[in-house]
């Protein structure tokens, strides 16, 4: 049975019917140009209000009107709006942001660094600028994508992580200075989506650069999680790297855990490797065997599967658009529907939501305009077209503006209950909320391309088809155009046909010799006592063992996804020949 993987977005969901209009309050539809618009002057509200005020801190302090170091000292806001920039249309913005970038940005810096979060948003911000460069009008340099100085950027900052990674179970501390390494003192315990959301930016990297290190520590990663489970199929919510022990055991689809599964998913599709599909629809049997309770999900003990938290946090709105993915439509749309009266009774998604008494917990009332339930929405209205999404986007736009706009830019809200905001406008506004708001409203921006219209690059190691669509989006909402991972490596894919074809024929040449030997020396031939008889010696190990044939990589692989991956029913991809 052949293998197909869903393909996000562009490829496929572009194909389906979108549904303009969708009822407003007074019974009219919100019309989508009027509400990009919106979104438009959202965007530069919080951006200009950053660069007055905040650069070349990290993020804006809007209530007080200026800016402060949250994760690092990268003027990071710059940074995860640089591709936003471009969604929205701003070419000349993302031209001159990407020089000041390179005047401005500098990882040689004695920081404690989250390596979650630096992955996500520094390095996935980097690879995204880095691809778009082109379509932005950025003169690139020769060889380009698989040179540049943001590629160089991006692999210099994944470099000052992989200190990280250097521990008995390969699995990654969750800070590091980007100086010095490893501070001694430094704890290891991680969470599980500390350890697990690497393979987008990494393997992007190792393709683009050649260096396979940052993808082999991210499938370490990866590996070592998944060997963790416990024997009904659940991971817990932090981990101690050295030893492999679960420290925290809650387990569920939210903060802590959320990205793992996410990246398995997007991994999977990016990569089209079968086995990271396999591992995350095992885990998604448990999950919905033991956390699924009606269309909602709880925290449950990793071990036994017992309620520990009855609770909904707003992190978990990610996972409809995920299942939407995999081309679970009809589970996806009731879930997101039950999260979307969440937000109807508080005009925001509360951090936590216990479900039994309908109301907030104590001490995380707060909504600091997170994107997951609107990144949701993004993907379903892709996928379906339902009208009801766009119902959400109007009243995401809506409440934000209402809520949390102030002279500077867009605050947190501290509680949904009272409306009281926090001095704090966080980079991911930028970088997801207000992107998906725009891309749910905007059906022909070049994000959603069907693979009608691309571009055809010379690198040096051959053409290469570019910005035909299917961009898979890192869980900070930077997209990575999956062509790409092609385009640096023909020629080293080529030259292993080569070698494969060279020792088929240097093989043959031997059992021919020993044959015609035999046939001299010892009388009639007589057949080989099985298959793989005639195989070189270099198919086996020191110890005479056959080793696994090393698997090829199809030379076609790089323009498009394979036709039949792009026939899709409401979303869903077939995954076998019917």
């Amino acid at each position: 049975m052949p293998f197909r993987l869903l393909v996000p977005l562009g490829l496929l969901c572009s194909l389906l019917p979108l549904h303009h209009g969708a009822p407003g309050p007074d019974g009219t539809a919100p019309d989508p140009a009027h509400y990009r618009e919106r979104v438009k002057a959202m965007f530069y509200h919080a951006y200009d209000s950053y660069l007055e005020n905040a650069f070349p801190y990290d993020e804006l302090r809007p209530l007080t009107c200026d800016g402060h170091d949250t994760w690092g000292s990268f003027s990071l806001t710059l940074i995860d709006a640089l591709d936003t920039l471009l969604i929205l249309g701003n070419v000349s913005e993302f031209q001159r942001v990407v020089e000041v970038l390179q005047d401005n940005v500098d990882f040689d810096i004695d920081v404690n660094a989250s390596v979650f979060e630096t992955n996500i948003r520094v390095v996935g911000g980097l690879l995204s600028a880095h691809l778009l460069s082109k379509k932005a009008g950025v003169e690139v340099e020769a060889g380009w994508p698989c040179s540049g100085p943001l590629l160089r950027m991006a692999e210099e900052a994944a470099r000052k992580l992989l200190p990280a990674f250097q521990t008995p179970t390969g699995m990654p501390y969750g800070t590091v200075n980007l100086l010095h390494g490893v501070n001694p003192g430094e704890t290891p315990v991680t969470c599980t989506a500390g350890i697990g959301t690497f393979i987008v930016e990494f393997a992007t990297l190792s393709s683009l650069t050649g260096d396979p290190v940052f993808e082999d520590v991210a499938r370490v990663a990866l590996m070592r999680l998944w060997e963790s489970r416990s024997d009904i199929g659940l991971v817990g919510n932090h981990i101690d790297v050295l030893t492999g022990k679960w420290v925290a055991q809650d387990s569920g689809i939210g903060a802590g855990v959320d990205s793992y599964f996410e990246y398995l998913v997007k991994g999977a599709i990016l990569l089209q490797d079968k086995k990271l599909m396999a591992m995350f629809l095992e885990f998604n049997k448990a999950i919905r065997n033991y956390t699924r309770f009606g269309d909602w999900y709880l925290w449950v003990q990793m071990y036994k599967g017992t309620v520990s938290m009855p609770v909904f946090q707003s992190l978990e709105a990610y996972w409809p658009g995920l299942q939407s993915l995999i081309g679970d439509i009809d589970n996806a749309m009731k879930t997101f529907l039950n999260y979307y009266t969440v937000w109807k009774q508080f005009g925001g998604l509360p951090e936590f939501y216990n479900i039994p008494q309908g109301y907030t917990v104590e001490k995380r009332e707060g909504y600091p305009l997170r994107p997951e339930l609107i990144e949701s929405a993004m993907y379903l209205y892709r996928a379906t077209g339902d009208p009801t999404l766009l119902e959400l986007g109007r009243d995401a736009v809506e409440s934000i503006e209402k809520i949390s706009k102030v002279e500077c830019g867009f605050a947190t809200i501290k509680d949904l209950r009272d409306h009281k905001l926090d001095n704090r406008m966080e980079s991911f506004f930028l970088a997801e909320t207000v992107k998906y708001l725009y891309l749910l409203f905007d059906p022909t921006n070049f994000i959603h391309n069907n693979g009608s219209t691309f571009d055809a690059v010379m690198t040096p190691y051959g053409e290469c088809i570019l910005g035909a669509g299917g961009y898979i989006f890192n869980t900070e909402a930077h997209p990575i155009d999956p062509a790409a991972l092609h385009c640096c490596q023909r020629l080293k894919e080529e030259q292993g046909e080569v070698e494969d074809l060279m020792r088929e024929f240097y093989s043959l040449k031997r059992s021919r010799s020993r044959f015609q030997k035999k046939t001299m020396s010892s009388g009639p031939w007589e057949p080989p006592a099985g298959p793989g008889t005639l195989s070189s010696p270099e198919n086996h190990n020191e110890a005479g063992e056959k080793k696994p044939p090393k698997q090829k990589i199809s030379l076609l692989s790089c323009p498009s996804q394979p036709f039949t991956s792009k026939l899709a029913l409401l979303g869903q991809v077939f995954l076998d020949s019917s």
